[in-house]
Parts: C-alpha cells; structure tokens; sequence
C-alpha cells in the first residue's frame, strides 16, 4: 500500500485518465511490466491524501515506486511518502474444483451485454429469437458523477428500481430463450474507485457499512431469484478496483468469499461469477487465488490492448489497425492467445469454468479491424470452450455491431455489417434452454 500527501497548482484536466499526477507502482515479471496507479485530481488543492493499495504478483522480479508528471503541467508536492505491506499473501489455499462447474447443460453460452434502461422487448425478441443467442449480461449500473450521492438508502431505492426493471422482463427473456448473468455493475459505494472519486469517505473498499450491504443486497437477490430458471448466475461485482482499499476492511476475495457463503446459505446451487481485480483483466488472474465456495465460474473482460480497442473513445488518437504494431508491440490472433495464457492457466490449474463477460473493439477502427479483432477473439474463445458475451447490444452505438464504421453516422446501417454477420454466425450455433417457452 502507498500512501502521500500531495497538493498541486494549475493543472488542467489530463488529456487521459492514466495521465496527470504519477504516484505509480511499476512491477516487472516474466508476463510483462503492470503499471498500477493512484488516481488524482487535476487543478488546484491543497494538502490532501493519496492512498492506493497493489497486489503484487508472487512471480515479480523487479518492483519501483515512481512519481512526477505525465502530459500535464503545473506544480505539485508530495510528502510523508510510506509504502506498506498491509498484508502478506493468503494462507488459504484451496484444491482444485473436484469438478468443472457451467452451471448449464447447453454446449456455450453466447450472448451479449444489454443497457436495462433502454432495452424494450423487441430488442430481445432480435437478439433472442432473430440472432438466436441465449445469454445477456444484465447490468445493474448506476452512473456517478464527481459529488453525486453515495448513500446508502438511495443506493437501495435504485437497486430496487432495477430489480423490478429485471421482473417485468423475465417472461419476454424466457419466451426468446435468453438466460441471464445478472451483473451488479454498480456496487454500494461505487466498484472501488467512484466512491473515491466523488470525494466521499463512502466506498467498497473502504467503508464497512458498504461491505455489508453489498453482503445483504446478495442476500436479497438470492431470496428473490431463487429457482428462478432464467437466471444461469449472479456476477457479484464487476471489475472491482481494490486501490482505494483501506487494509481494515475486507479485500475483493474476502468480500467476495463472505458475499458467495451468504448466498449459498439461501440457494446452494446458484451459479456466482467472479472477476479478479484489478479491473477483471487477464493478467489479474495471476494475483488471484479462486473462492473457497463451489459451483463458481470465474470471468474476466478482453479489451487488449486497450490503445486499440478504446481509440477514440476518451481522447482523439491516431487510429490504430489490427494486426499492427500498438506501441512497441505487434498484436495478432498469436498475441491475443498469448495474453489470455494466464487464465488458461488458472483454468488448468484451478479446474474451474471460465465466462468471458465482456469484449469488444470499437467500431471505427480502421479498415475492417474490429471485425478481424473480434473473429480473431472469438475463435480462440471457442477453441477454449469459454461462455462469452459481447458488449454491447443496443447500449452505445460505438460498440454497436449494427452501425458501420462512420464514427459521424449515428444510424444503424441499413445492411448487416460484418461484425453482425460474424456475432450471428456464433449465435446460429446455440442450443436454447430446454425451458424456452
């Protein structure tokens, strides 16, 4: 855990989200160099705390400390720097699953993420029965600012909301035969970072009070879901962030670990879904160890590299192909399956089920290369035999696979492009659920 005080004069916002004030930790191992990072407020402030915890990789050979400046000007002055092991790598090692949990009898899930808010059943009568997938990510998300609200009895209005968005639409999930992974995107006090952001002392990672209720919103939605056969599984939180972690909490595996019992004691049989942190990459899975709890698929989310999948989306960037050269790095169909060695290698040696919840390139890069990104992707999934869903389905139209590559035209094109014409071959291989009305 790194902690400093930092204050700063005249700096304007950071043209990326990893740029600005650097308090970084740079980690070397054989899979490559991680640079996990504090975040911190650009402009003008005085003296105010920084703190942001890492899980370092047990296979590291080589761990700096780093501070200065990255794209910004300004001042800024950093003191009282400490660096702490807040704590030592578990003890509790688990054993291989006796058997690999699906939680399903289909041959894949394929699917895709959907934008609950937005989502009408026409949409699912499209994606369900038209293009014949059989899952959907279903996102409980609530969009934070910087200030708004982190309380809790608001957050249990909004997830009640949500809750009853989901019943009203479970009979139309069931009659085109789409299962749900039910994702709560948005965890009390924020996934680990937007309870930090907004300022407030309130979040995962660093409050309690959040923790338990995260415990018993579990609780209540294994109440309410139980035997419920649309649901294949809950996703417990996604992509969760432990930098804000205070080290007198619990981190994501012991919250996790105390959120999947609390459901086994109501439904002993629920699929739960668990993402590492930091951000449910790949690489996380090497810091991670599995949940001393059965019937858990294990998921992580594919967007590398990154540069290349998000060009465009948070700052303008020089377009980027695939294959091509991102950085210093030739990426291609060898380079992705490289990447993802390290969960085939958790997959192997934890003998657990691995689900893909999410995936995508946006749709301007250049030249056809989302399409040859995602066929790529894809295929290597399917040679894995993992469960996948793309992001998105009718949510942003820079993910759409229904729009073409005009980054202006908002509108859907009038002929399918190739990246649906490539989703709708996969999903044409589904089987539905024997349930399916």
């Amino acid at each position: 855990m790194l902690r400093a005080n930092t204050r700063a004069r005249g700096f304007r916002t950071a043209a990326a989200v990893w740029n600005g004030i650097k308090c970084m930790v740079v980690i070397s191992g054989p899979s490559g160099r991680q640079w996990p990072q504090a975040r911190v407020d650009t402009g003008t402030f005085d003296w105010r705390p920084v703190q942001f915890a890492v899980r370092i990789p047990s296979n590291a050979v080589e761990v700096s400390v780093g501070f200065g400046l990255e794209a910004v000007t300004g001042r800024v002055d950093l003191d009282d720097i400490r660096i702490t092991v807040a704590r030592t790598p578990p003890s509790d090692i688990p054993s291989p699953a006796p058997t690999r949990h699906r939680g399903h009898d289909l041959p894949r899930l394929r699917g895709a993420m959907v934008s609950p808010r937005s989502l009408r059943e026409s949409d699912l009568a499209t994606l369900g029965s038209e293009w014949n997938a059989n899952l959907v990510r279903w996102q409980l998300v609530r969009s934070l600012r910087p200030g708004d609200s982190v309380q809790l009895d608001e957050w249990d209005r909004w997830l009640e909301e949500e809750l009853r968005r989901l019943d009203a639409m479970l009979p139309a999930l069931k009659r085109h035969g789409l299962l749900v992974a039910l994702d709560l995107h948005s965890p009390p006090g924020g996934r680990g970072t937007e309870g930090w952001y907004s300022g407030s002392a309130a979040g995962l990672f660093s409050d309690a009070a959040c923790q338990d209720r995260f415990v018993r919103a579990w609780e209540h939605m294994a109440r309410r879901y139980k035997g419920c056969e649309v649901m294949w599984g809950f996703d417990l939180a996604n992509e969760p962030v432990e930098d804000a972690w205070t080290g007198d909490v619990d981190d994501w595996r012991e919250l996790a670990g105390r959120a999947a019992r609390a459901i086994r004691a109501i439904d002993p049989d629920r699929t739960l879904i668990v993402e590492p942190p930091e951000w449910g990459g790949p690489d996380a899975l090497r810091r991670f160890l599995p949940l001393h709890v059965s019937n858990v698929v294990y998921s992580v989310h594919l967007y590398l590299p990154h540069e290349f999948t998000h060009q465009g989306v948070d700052h303008p960037a020089a377009p980027l192909r695939n294959p091509g050269v991102v950085g210093t790095k030739h990426w291609d169909k060898a380079a992705l399956r490289a990447a993802l060695e390290p969960v085939v290698e958790f997959q192997k040696t934890w003998n657990v089920h691995i689900y893909i919840g999410e995936f995508s390139a946006v749709r301007w890069a250049p030249d056809g290369s989302a399409g040859r990104y995602l066929k790529d992707l894809i295929e290597i999934m399917e040679e894995l035999g993992w469960d996948w869903t793309y992001h998105a389905f009718r949510e942003w139209d820079g993910w759409s696979v229904e729009h073409d590559e005009d980054r202006s035209n908002r509108a859907p094109s009038p002929v399918p492009t190739d990246r649906e014409k490539l989703l709708r071959e996969w999903f044409g291989r589904n089987q539905k659920p024997a349930w399916r009305g």
